[in-house]
């Protein structure tokens, strides 16, 4: 039979290999969410602006001088295509106004002066990481990603909730873990209570 001294020395030993246990698995899947973390973290501020900028895309317009044109819409289409050597088969040409032709192509429109020969072309290019970032974050991906998304989610949890129980004194949950949790929780309360 266990005396109180020894089975308070013994719970105390069990609490410390659980401790170090939750510490263990939370540093390690805090090593694997890191990757994802910096990819939700970067596109969840892209996508928390999208009314200001198009996070996935950046806007460009050039100007090029192409002399005479053949006279006729279609004709004057062709020219310009061969002069600018693009090879894409445009999805629609017409008349915008009396001196402006415009050819439409994926993610470019042209917009042609027939008089003067001047094109001037707006498009988007696709911003370097932040397009991935958010096809993945929006989860436009395939349907595999979401469970992906998912365990992610699940260790997110993980994270918060052993980074609550493994450390123990004035610095753990009990203390100042307490305090900071309440805190926490209350910012996402108040702006809801508040904006309504």
């Amino acid at each position: 039979m266990q005396t109180p001294g020894k089975k308070s020395e013994h719970q105390a030993s069990e609490l410390t290999r659980f401790r170090r246990l939750i510490r263990g698995l939370h540093r390690d899947i805090g090593y694997v969410a890191v990757g994802l973390t910096a990819i939700y973290a970067m596109s969840g501020i892209a996508v928390n602006h999208v009314a200001d900028w198009d996070p996935s895309f950046s806007g460009y317009e050039k100007v090029h001088e192409l002399g005479p044109l053949p006279a006729g819409d279609q004709e004057a289409a062709r020219a310009v295509l061969a002069k600018l050597n693009v090879k894409d088969i445009p999805r629609e040409v017409f008349r915008a106004a009396p001196t402006r032709l415009d050819v439409v192509l994926d993610g470019r429109t042209l917009h042609v002066d027939p008089t003067t020969g001047r094109v001037i072309e707006q498009g988007q290019s696709p911003r370097f990481f932040l397009r991935f970032a958010n096809w993945l974050h929006l989860n436009r991906g395939k349907k595999a990603w979401g469970y992906v998304a998912d365990l992610y989610a699940l260790a997110l949890l993980f994270l918060a909730g052993s980074g609550m129980v493994m450390i123990a004194g004035k610095n753990g949950f009990l203390f100042r873990g307490a305090v900071l949790v309440a805190i926490g929780v209350a910012i996402p309360v108040c702006f809801v209570v508040l904006s309504r």
